[in-house]
């Protein structure tokens, strides 16, 4: 069945077809709220909400754009939503140059370490370097997302590549060490 299918029989409440999409677009989405996420069963319950919301506000869904796109930013706006009433975002006054790369070793650093030390990051740094780097929001629209300033948005993201550069660096030492022997 057709995606548009789908979507028109999840429009008129067909639970076959909710749970058809829910199992098309469920791992490509749980990795959205992954990144976002403290953890694991964190990253589920945000899934699960998600996936309610998306379900009740299908009949917004106009076609213009992919349905996925549609879905994927639901999510993300959901998982941003739960922190904003946690209010972590608070403005820092650090100078520190957002221009700073992350060096990362292929052959010491899997995807999963570099998954654990981001959502190891505070959650106003984790989210900040979540959209602007992997998913590719302006400062300009994560300061509009998270109702916070430009500057502090550039100021997270720099703290984030710095905390997280200073753990690669320290893995690397580690397993440098350990294969010495």
């Amino acid at each position: 069945m057709k995606i548009e299918q789908l979507i028109q029989l999840c429009k008129d409440r067909n639970v076959k077809a909710q749970e058809q999409l829910y199992r098309l677009l469920a791992p490509k989405l749980f990795s959205v709220c992954l990144k976002y996420s403290r953890n694991y069963a964190e990253a589920e319950d945000n899934l699960q909400d998600g996936f309610l919301i998306i379900f009740n506000k299908i009949e917004q869904f106009n076609a213009k754009g992919s349905f996925e796109g549609w879905a994927k930013r639901i999510m993300i706006n959901n998982v941003l939503q739960q922190y904003r009433k946690t209010t972590v975002f608070e403005i820092v006054s650090e100078n520190i140059p957002d221009e700073a790369e992350i060096e990362i070793d292929d052959e010491n650093v899997s995807f999963e370490f570099l998954l654990k030390i981001i959502q190891e990051l505070p959650d106003r740094y984790r989210l900040v370097f979540n959209l602007y780097v992997l998913d590719g929001y302006s400062h300009k629209e994560i300061a509009e997302m998270l109702n916070i300033t430009t500057g502090t948005t550039k100021s997270n993201l720099a703290r984030a590549k710095v905390i997280l550069q200073e753990k690669i660096e320290a893995h690397g030492k580690q397993n440098n060490f350990t294969a010495a022997k």
